[in-house]
């Protein structure tokens, strides 16, 4: 390795910290909650609109969570009543094409998936 070359660049880490920031990122919810935002910014009954197989409790801790990770921004409105938005923040918008590629990979590779654990679950 070069001594100019930032050790980031040139390996990947699978540690604690980084499963832990994955794990929050990727899971069921946050993704789905990314995606809608990195669209538009959203009041939380728009996003629970948008997504209407999560419950408020899920919501409202995946919310949290990608605030506290620096994901997206809660953004108080000065409206009448007073009103949140929650918006894609800087670090979480560098995920929106590594989002899409993940979810167009999983259109396309589905139906192979799916014929996978036919096969496997056939043998048991």
């Amino acid at each position: 390795m070069n001594d100019t070359t930032s050790p980031s660049s040139d390996l990947l880490q699978v540690d604690a910290p980084h499963r832990e920031l994955l794990d929050q990122v990727l899971d069921k919810w946050s993704l789905h909650v990314l995606d809608e935002l990195c669209g538009r910014p959203l009041r939380f009954n728009e996003l629970r609109r948008t997504i209407p197989t999560i419950g408020q409790k899920s919501l409202t801790t995946t919310l949290r969570r990608l605030e506290r990770n620096g994901m997206i921004e809660r953004v108080v409105l000065q409206a009448r009543p007073v009103a949140v938005e929650y918006r894609i923040a800087a670090v979480g918008n560098t995920l929106n094409e590594l989002i899409d590629a993940l979810l167009r990979w999983t259109t396309d590779n589905l139906p192979e998936v799916e014929r996978a654990r036919e096969r496997f679950d056939a043998e048991d």
